[in-house]
Formats: C-alpha cells, structure tokens, sequence
C-alpha cells in the first residue's frame, strides 16, 4: 500500500503542474500534503527524467510545466494506478469475504470492525457477500457517533454482543491488534493476510499501548 500511495503522490504532482501555474515549492507541499523536502525531491527526479522542465519567475518562483514525455508519463501512471487499485480491491474484498466464513464456520455470528476508512468500505461489502452480521465500528479517532451505519465504540466497554472483531485499520493495523492482544482472545481477533499482522509475539519487549478499556 505504500507503493500506491507513492503512486498517488506522483500523479498529483503531475496534475498539479499541468496547470502550468507560477507556483513554489511550499505551495506544492501544501497541496500535495507532503513535505517540501519530499516536493524538491519529486521535482528534481521528475526533470532529471525530463517529464518536467522549469523557468525562473518573478519574485523567486518558479514556472513548473509537463514535457510532451510528462503528459505521457502521467497517462500511464494513472492507468498503472487504476489497474493496482482494482487489484488490491478485489483481493482485499476476496480476504474479507473468506475471513467471515471461515469466522461463521467458528461459530462468530456478530463482528465488529476495529478502523475506518477505504479498508473497512470493503469489508463492509465483503461481510454482505458473506451476509456477516456487522454490529458496530470501534475507533477512538473519529466524532462521529455512526459511520457506514454502524455504530461508533470509543472502547471495548461500549461493545456488546459480539463474537469477535475484524480488523480494518490501514494504516496501524498491527498497533490496532496489539491494543486488543491482552484484553480479548487472540482467536477473538480476525485480520485478512494482506495486513501482514504479527500475530506471535514479539522476540523484544513492544511499547507499552493503553487498553482501549472494559474486559471480555
């Protein structure tokens, strides 16, 4: 997922300079919502490779424009990225929908899903595949008190009535199963393959997590 997400970064910096807009680099990184190291470098790589050329501006700007080799490159970048991400969605969708039958077929009846997010949408979709009965969404994260529909739980105190929990958290999904290593079953905790969880433990002492509260 981290190669998507560099993916992702490049076209937009590409989209970006199409517009052939007098901007600075920090402006860049603003959009972007990446560092200005990180835009320099982008930059720096993207001309070098000649799909980007720059002229001095005004006031110590500077002109940023796509080559007829960067309106090429970002064609395929984006193509690249569609065909990754319909991958990735049909094989996460794929895990999902295998993790609750294989939970049904343990005897879980009622889930719930540990993170929002794109990865929680399509376990949402694979748990309809599996007609998997979702009861809630446990993230400390968000204000909302209902996402998807579900219900929002700040804590395991505020779950009830489940048989065990799903996670579907992108971007910690080990911290997110480390929280609940202790306080609930390990078997209780069900992840898809493709979130490289760790589930044995660790050869070193981890850092220590604050339990998300309430025991089972």
């Amino acid at each position: 997922m981290a190669d998507k997400t560099g993916l992702q970064t490049e076209i937009k910096l590409l989209c970006a300079l199409e517009q052939r807009e007098v901007v600075t680099q920090p402006a860049l990184a603003k959009r972007l919502s990446i560092s200005v190291g990180m835009v320099n470098a982008l930059l720096k790589r993207a001309v070098h490779k000649g799909l980007v050329k720059a002229k001095a501006a005004p006031y110590k700007r500077w002109a940023y424009y796509l080559t007829p080799e960067g309106f090429q490159e970002k064609s395929r970048l984006v193509a690249q990225y569609l065909d990754t991400s319909f991958a990735f969605f049909r094989e996460a969708r794929q895990e999902y929908r295998l993790l609750f039958l294989g939970g049904q077929r343990m005897g879980f009846r009622r889930f719930v899903l540990v993170g929002r997010g794109e990865v929680a949408e399509i376990a949402l979709l694979a748990a309809l595949e599996a007609d998997a009965e979702l009861v809630g969404i446990l993230d400390r994260e968000t204000n909302a008190s209902r996402l998807h529909g579900l219900p929002v739980l700040r804590s395991l105190a505020e779950a009830e009535g489940w048989d065990a929990f799903v996670i579907s958290e992108s971007r910690h999904p080990q911290e997110a199963f480390d929280r609940l290593r202790g306080t609930i079953p390990d078997e209780k905790v069900l992840a898809p393959p493709f979130l490289r969880i760790a589930r044995e433990p660790l050869d070193f002492a981890p850092p220590a997590v604050e339990p998300l509260g309430g025991d089972r």
